[in-house]
């Protein structure tokens, strides 16, 4: 009798399954250092179409924008590794 019900597991998977201002922010910070969406999916528990959709629900907010800047700061951490310490301090700010 350890096994949860069905409903109890679905109902647990529900509660895993949303996009919280936190995991948004883990995220974000993990789009950043991995330049991939489905790595940084995968890393706050989520699939790579969840974040799209998202995204497209969230056209013009402000996580739309740090999505593209999350994706241009990973690009410019190749090229400069100063970038990461400061793109690292804004997202830590932008998230209390």
């Amino acid at each position: 009798m350890d096994q949860m019900p069905d409903r109890s597991r679905a109902t647990a998977r529900r509660r895993r399954a949303y996009w919280t201002p936190a995991r948004q922010c883990q995220f974000l910070a993990a789009l950043m250092e991995s330049g991939s969406v489905a790595r940084a999916a995968r890393a706050v528990g989520m699939s790579r179409s969840s974040a799209h959709r998202l995204r497209h629900r969230l056209a013009g907010t402000a996580f739309d924008r740090q999505w593209e800047e999350a994706l241009a700061m990973h690009a410019g951490l190749t090229a400069d590794p100063m970038v990461w310490t400061a793109a690292r301090a804004s997202m830590d700010t932008a998230g209390r």
